[in-house]
């Protein structure tokens, strides 16, 4: 129940990062607005580890565990530039619609990468979401 409640927040969070990320972009350069968006999760992605008291955790990282989240990270970055460009430019609706299709894309890359099955209740719902 823990991990729908965190999915359900992180969905509204995500509506909200597109409206205040449009309306922050205004008369501003794109790559510029991810840089400053950036430093403020970066801020406080460093003090939730803090607060929570997991700072001491970074000992038991593996050369693959930085590895894979360096790349995560890189791959975070590009998504987030392209996607702060295309609301600048486009519709919030229509742009928030086609990065959803990301979901498209985790489920077969899930599959395809990490061994999970796609039931088919995952896959009428994966269906649904690209209608």
């Amino acid at each position: 129940m823990t991990a729908l409640l965190f999915a359900f927040a992180s969905a509204v969070f995500a509506a909200l990062t597109a409206i205040l990320a449009k309306i922050g972009m205004d008369g501003v350069d794109s790559t510029t607005a991810t840089a400053v968006r950036t430093v403020v999760v970066l801020v406080m992605s460093w003090a939730m580890v803090f607060i929570a008291g997991h700072g001491s955790s970074l000992q038991s990282f593996t050369s693959r565990n930085w590895w894979f989240l360096l790349l995560s990270g890189l791959a975070t970055g590009a998504s987030w530039l392209c996607y702060f460009k295309a609301l600048q430019t486009g519709s919030v609706a229509q742009i928030v619609a086609i990065d959803k299709c990301s979901i498209v894309f985790t489920v077969l890359l899930a599959a395809v990468l990490l061994g999970e099955g796609i039931s088919l209740k995952t896959a009428a719902g994966t269906f649904v979401m690209i209608l």
